[in-house]
């Protein structure tokens, strides 16, 4: 039986960015069966150009807009998940431009036991503008465009030397990251506790992982061109590490408020 697919992107009041994550999701090798597309209380510019992607896609895309009330991205995703009818959802951030086998890379990877997080190479802050008015979606080792650039290249077999372990590593970034949606809800999904910016990815898989699910990265494969933006205000964020340092201590696997108040 095929596995079906999801691709969660979340956004928040940058369509140009969302522009080029969109045009590169049409350019992959393997398509999903869903594009899910997490919205934080966008301005109606990125309703639009959703629209505009919606026609061009043969896959269909769903868009879950939630008021913009502050930082709940935590909310946004629940929503999306849960609105999705895939059994693994492959999860990005709408400024991260896809290489053109990550969605192809994450599903040859996907095993059961098992979530995956992959490599993120930055692009430059001084060429951020020319990348979104020229739409520049293909990048490699020599552009120079990019910093990180080892973890640029694409090997598919030197991809499968790493193996799964327990614990979340130091290299995990939610901006990159694929999971079974079964357990997902298994410990009900992201902890809408968490508001303001920090700490929502990582609780995530810290309690997929309290349930025995392992976390394998995916090095030379899995890649995404992320574009340089201001870093988000970060009021919350001492809250938000002292709940997740709960999480690590207790070895808390289930949360109150998360995503079963939508299924």
């Amino acid at each position: 039986m095929k596995l079906s697919s999801a691709l969660l992107i979340s956004t928040y009041n940058w369509p140009d960015a969302l522009r080029l994550v969109l045009m590169s999701v049409l350019k992959q090798s393997v398509q999903v069966d869903e594009i899910l597309i997490a919205d934080d209380g966008s301005l109606p510019e990125t309703t639009i150009l959703i629209d505009e992607f919606k026609k061009k896609s043969t896959v269909p895309i769903k868009h879950f807009w939630q008021e913009d009330n502050g930082f709940r991205k935590s909310k946004i995703l629940n929503k999306a998940v849960a609105g999705s009818v895939a059994d693994y959802i492959i999860q990005v951030d709408g400024d991260c431009i896809l290489h053109p086998k990550f969605v192809e890379d994450h599903l040859k990877a996907a095993q059961k036991g098992v979530y995956l997080y992959g490599s993120r190479v930055n692009i430059l802050p001084k060429f951020v503008q020319n990348i979104l008015q020229n739409k520049t979606i293909h990048f490699t080792f020599f552009s120079k465009e990019i910093k990180n650039k080892t973890r640029s290249i694409h090997l598919d077999f030197v991809s499968k030397w790493y193996q799964p372990h327990e614990g979340i590593s130091d290299k995990f970034r939610g901006c990159n990251v694929s999971f079974w949606k079964s357990d997902f809800v298994a410990v009900n999904g992201y902890n809408e506790d968490y508001e303001g910016w920090g700490r929502e990815d990582s609780d995530l898989v810290i309690r997929i992982g309290n349930i025995g699910v392992k976390a394998k990265r995916l090095r030379y494969a899995g890649i995404v061109f992320h574009i340089h933006h201001k870093i988000n205000a970060k009021n919350n964020f001492e809250r938000n590490d002292a709940m997740q340092s709960e999480t690590v201590r207790n070895k808390v696997t289930w949360i109150k408020n998360g995503v079963d108040q939508y299924l």
